[in-house]
């Protein structure tokens, strides 16, 4: 059997019990997020392990080892109610083969959900990405309606987990996230941090594109939807903050968070593609001067709502990274 004992919040006789979920990735940026809140919702935890280690949380480890090589998964799943599948070779890993994507993300992926669907594990949850719909920039609002157009190694090998998701009996969930930002984020959004903190002044207020956001928290409210929602799912979601900003928009956010002003002023936008271009940053300028709008009513429609708007998240973030640099 697993090792350790699931940790259990106190519940009130009404709510009595909570599914047991395993959790992959929970050592990564959103599985160590979710390690520390869904037990706070009352949810028992098994985190399933590819090497031994220690688990902060008061809840059971299962070693399995490489997903593509896993062993003991009928006892690592044992009772499991629901899987949340987080693990994977992020789009921020630079440099990857595309095998290794597909590997990694989708075949990897289809080896847990065949042995979940064994021990007859109720509802498998994929933490999928907004790259398996699009491109990095899209126009127009992007919903599940639309016909996916991944651009890239790392959406197209999202989509196949999904599509190979969809053979399976499982009730399974593909929840496709815009770009997440929490404590610990990296990436682009930390980037975009570090140019908030600056004491300069920035010539972002010419950029009108906006670009979807997801706080880690919506994040959390919207894995528990879809665990607890009763109807039978197996369909993919997006998750997203409703309130797309741009980019000029989010550093005033955060420098809001910061108790400064905006600072932004007005530059034309081939100027600032030149001289970013000129300093090797063209990729930069098109995540910035690209637009990339999410939908979530469909989530919606399982009474998901979020908690944090866009702009009290990125104050807030700001807000604790301050506060830990004076501590």
């Amino acid at each position: 059997m697993p090792e350790g004992q699931e940790g259990t919040a106190s519940t009130s006789p009404a709510s009595s019990y909570k599914p047991l979920i395993a959790l992959t990735g929970a050592t990564g940026f959103i599985g160590q997020h979710l390690l520390r809140e869904l037990p706070k919702r009352g949810y028992r935890l098994r985190v399933l392990l590819r090497r031994p280690s220690a688990t902060p949380i008061d809840c059971a480890s299962a070693l399995i080892g490489d997903l593509l090589r896993p062993h003991n998964m009928s006892e690592a799943l044992a009772e499991v109610d629901a899987v949340i599948h987080t693990a994977g070779v992020a789009q921020t890993m630079s440099g990857v083969p595309e095998d290794d994507y597909r590997l990694l993300n989708a075949e990897a992926t289809m080896k847990l959900a065949r042995a979940a669907e064994r021990v007859g594990v109720r509802r498998f949850v994929f933490l999928s990405s907004i790259r398996a719909q699009s491109g990095s920039t899209a126009e127009g609002i992007l919903t599940e309606t639309l016909e996916p157009r991944p651009t890239d190694a790392y959406g197209r090998s999202k989509l196949a987990a999904e599509q190979g998701l969809a053979l399976t009996n499982l009730d399974w969930v593909a929840l496709r996230l815009v770009l997440v930002y929490g404590p610990g984020v990296q990436g682009n959004m930390a980037r975009l941090a570090e140019l908030a903190r600056s004491p300069y002044p920035l010539p972002l207020a010419s950029l009108k594109a906006k670009r979807s956001l997801l706080a880690l928290d919506n994040l959390v409210e919207a894995v528990a939807r879809v665990l607890d929602a009763p109807n039978e799912l197996k369909r993919p979601f997006i998750v997203a903050d409703p309130d797309p900003l741009t980019v000029g928009e989010m550093v005033m956010a955060m420098r809001h968070g910061l108790g400064r002003r905006g600072g932004l002023f007005p530059v034309p936008s081939p100027v600032l593609k030149a001289a970013l271009q000129a300093l090797g940053h063209a990729e930069t300028y098109r995540l910035f001067a690209g637009s990339l709008v999410a939908d979530s009513s469909a989530l919606a429609e399982i009474d998901w709502t979020p908690s944090t708007s866009t702009r009290a998240g990125l104050a807030a973030l700001m807000r604790a990274s301050k506060e830990r640099n004076v501590a």
